[in-house]
C-alpha cells in the first residue's frame, strides 16, 4: 500500500490535472458555473424544508434547516463518490491501456472532484448553522469533526475503489448501486431525526448502516455542540480500516488482470 500511494503522490501533478479537467467540462458553457454546487443543496433543502419541517423539524426550522443541509452534504459526498468512482476505471480505459499508472489514482480523481463540490455544499451549511444557533459552536467544534471527514474521504475512496474493479468485470454495478443508494437514502436519518426508526422499532438499522454512523460522526457534533464519542470513533475509525484493507487486496488481487476486460 505505501508503495502504491507513493506512486500516486508522484504523478499528483497529473492526478490534479484531471480533476481540473473535470470542473471544467462540468460547467462548460454554464453561466452559473460552480455556483451550481452552491444552488443544488440551497435549492434541495428548501424544497425538503418547506415539505418536512413540520412533519420531521418540531415546527423549528433554525435547527431543522442546518440538520438537513449537513445531512444532504455528508451523504451526497458518501453517495456520489460510490456511484461515480465505480465507473474509474472504465471512464479511463484509454489512460489505463497507455500508461500502468496506479488505478487507485483514477479512483482518487472521482472522489477528489465529489470533494470539491461537497465540501462547497457543506460550507454552507456550516455558516447556515452559524447563522442560525447565533454562536460559534459549529465552528469551534471542528476541531473534532475533522479527522471524521478525513475518516469519510478514505472511506468513500476505498469503496469507490472496490466497485470500480467489480463494474469492469460486472458492468451493472453503478445500476445497482444506484437503486442500493436511493433505498438507503430513505432508511438513513438524513431528513429525519433517528428517533423516528426507534420509534418504529427499527432503530438498529440505523446502528449498522456506515452512512449513519459518518452521518452522526460530522453532522451531530456540529448541530448540537458537543464532540461525539471515542466508541463512534472507534467504530467509524474501524470501518474505515476495513474498507482499505478490502480495497487493497482487491487491487493487488486484480490489477494485473483487469486491464484485458477493459
Amino acid at each position: 500500500m505505501i508503495q502504491h500511494l507513493t506512486a500516486i503522490w508522484k504523478f499528483r501533478h497529473f492526478l490534479l490535472a484531471l480533476v481540473r479537467l473535470d470542473l471544467r467540462l462540468r460547467y462548460r458553457r454554464s453561466i452559473l458555473g460552480v455556483g451550481w454546487s452552491l444552488l443544488n443543496p440551497i435549492a434541495m433543502t428548501t424544497v425538503f424544508a418547506v415539505v418536512f419541517v413540520q412533519l420531521f423539524g418540531g415546527n423549528n426550522p433554525k435547527a431543522y434547516i442546518p440538520f438537513l443541509l449537513i445531512g444532504m452534504a455528508v451523504w451526497g459526498f458518501l453517495r456520489e463518490g460510490t456511484v461515480q468512482g465505480c465507473r474509474a476505471l472504465i471512464g479511463n480505459e484509454a489512460y489505463i491501456r497507455q500508461s500502468p499508472l496506479p488505478y487507485g489514482l483514477y479512483t482518487l480523481r472521482t472522489i477528489l472532484g465529489q470533494a470539491i463540490h461537497s465540501g462547497i455544499a457543506f460550507g454552507i451549511g456550516l455558516a447556515v448553522t452559524v447563522a442560525c444557533q447565533k454562536d460559534f459552536r459549529a465552528i469551534g467544534i471542528l476541531w473534532a469533526v475533522f479527522p471524521a471527514i478525513v475518516l469519510a474521504f478514505l472511506a468513500a475512496w476505498s469503496v469507490a475503489t472496490i466497485f470500480a474493479f467489480i463494474n469492469v468485470y460486472f458492468q451493472d454495478t453503478q445500476h445497482l448501486l444506484e437503486v442500493g443508494a436511493q433505498i438507503v437514502f430513505y432508511l438513513t436519518p438524513i431528513m429525519y431525526p433517528r428517533e423516528v426508526l426507534d420509534r418504529g422499532g427499527i432503530g438498529w438499522m440505523a446502528d449498522l448502516n456506515p452512512a449513519n454512523l459518518f452521518l452522526e460522526l460530522i453532522r451531530t457534533p456540529i448541530v448540537t455542540g458537543e464532540p461525539p464519542t471515542a466508541d463512534l470513533y472507534l467504530t467509524v475509525l474501524g470501518i474505515t480500516t476495513v474498507s482499505i484493507g478490502l480495497a487493497v487486496g482487491t487491487a493487488a488481487w486484480l490489477q494485473k488482470r483487469v486491464v484485458f476486460h477493459l
